[in-house]
């Protein structure tokens, strides 16, 4: 496998509330990787939008990026992203958002339910597990259904709690119907699903989704995987994407997806 190919599509920098690094600090540690791109897709989490800040570092992000891409002297390919967390909670924020600047790619995600906090923040001794997955997988689907975003990010989110962090096993056959409704309509509406690395270096030891649900995703007509780390410093740029884009060969794809302009470009896995 050419390192050459490989390209991460999910990436925070200082421009996210829990990102360490600047944008060049970032695309560095990509091309000393010799990484093909990398697209920044810091936080903004529109049902807090005005509360925390967003409205100012959402464009700095993007400026910063554009700024730093157009001087580039490398090889790499630097695009400007954003994970737009919750974007039914506040409808009006995301579409403003989007309005706003010209991304080369847009991840919607949700991190917490409708009345909670995020996911990471929760007592499992004190939730119903179920019920937290239940909800999260309607407000997914809700999101999939709005549809003005590129790639679904790290479905199985609360898992990397639930199950990595308060050791809670979750018997997944509960959900599975829910699960298929969201690849189902991805599928039909062209979308990508993300294959999120993350977990491989978090307890709990798998991609979001596994292997499982991307394969199923490819049975219900998926075309378009796209990869990232999720990383929030430079030395985690590209981690686990080789073995993302392996989960991809596993599951039927031949191709992964990378977006400039709202486009996809497949990528060979090979």
């Amino acid at each position: 496998m050419k390192t050459s190919c490989i390209c991460d599509s999910h990436t925070h920098t200082c421009h996210s509330p829990d990102g360490d690094e600047p944008v060049a600090a970032m695309c560095q540690a990509a091309e000393d990787a010799s990484l093909y791109a990398i697209t920044i897709t810091d936080h903004c989490e529109c049902n807090d939008y005005f509360k925390d800040g967003y409205y100012e570092s959402v464009g700095q992000s993007y400026l910063e990026t554009r700024r730093i891409a157009s001087g580039w002297n490398g090889a790499l390919r630097i695009y400007a992203g954003i994970e737009l967390g919750q974007p039914m909670q506040d409808r009006a924020v995301a579409e403003q958002i989007l309005r706003g600047a010209a991304y080369d790619f847009v991840l919607g995600s949700v991190h917490n339910i409708r009345g909670k906090e995020d996911f990471f923040f929760l007592d499992y001794q004190k939730e119903n597990v179920e019920f937290l997955m239940e909800t999260y997988l309607d407000e997914v689907l809700e999101m999939v259904e709005w549809g003005k975003f590129d790639s679904l990010a790290h479905l199985t989110y609360p898992l990397r709690y639930i199950v990595g962090e308060a050791r809670i096993p979750f018997d997944f056959s509960k959900v599975d119907g829910k699960v298929d409704k969201i690849l189902r309509r991805l599928a039909e509406k062209k979308m990508a699903l993300e294959i999120n690395t993350s977990g491989l270096r978090q307890k709990i030891g798998t991609t979001l989704p596994p292997l499982s649900i991307v394969r199923r995703f490819r049975e219900l007509g998926g075309e378009y995987v796209t990869l990232g780390s999720d990383a929030h410093s430079r030395k985690d740029v590209g981690a686990g994407i080789r073995e993302g884009m392996k989960i991809a060969a596993e599951a039927g794809f031949t191709h992964y997806t990378i977006f400039e302009k709202r486009i996809p470009k497949q990528i060979p896995l090979l």
